[in-house]
């Protein structure tokens, strides 16, 4: 039985998520991911075949399909004098 390594629930389901990876100074994002997603914690898991095909999929030949532009900011808290 799966339970989640964060909270221990055994309560889950089958979602497909997006999730952004950064490898050096490059950015991707991967969509429609299958995952395992905790009810009570939302901790999302990959199965070991998933993270092989999106570790091949970044480290390979693949092409992505489309690219689009993200807006960057960067956030430092104001330092008081």
């Amino acid at each position: 039985m799966f339970k989640c390594h964060i909270c221990g629930s055994s309560e889950f389901h089958a979602e497909e998520i997006s999730e952004i990876f950064q490898i050096g100074d490059r950015v991707f994002l991967v969509e429609k991911i299958p995952a395992i997603v905790c009810d009570r914690c939302a901790e999302e898991t990959f199965s070991c075949e998933t993270t092989e095909r999106i570790r091949l999929m970044l480290h390979g030949e693949s092409k992505p399909i489309k690219s689009v532009s993200v807006d960057v900011f960067d956030y430092q808290p104001e330092l008081k004098s």
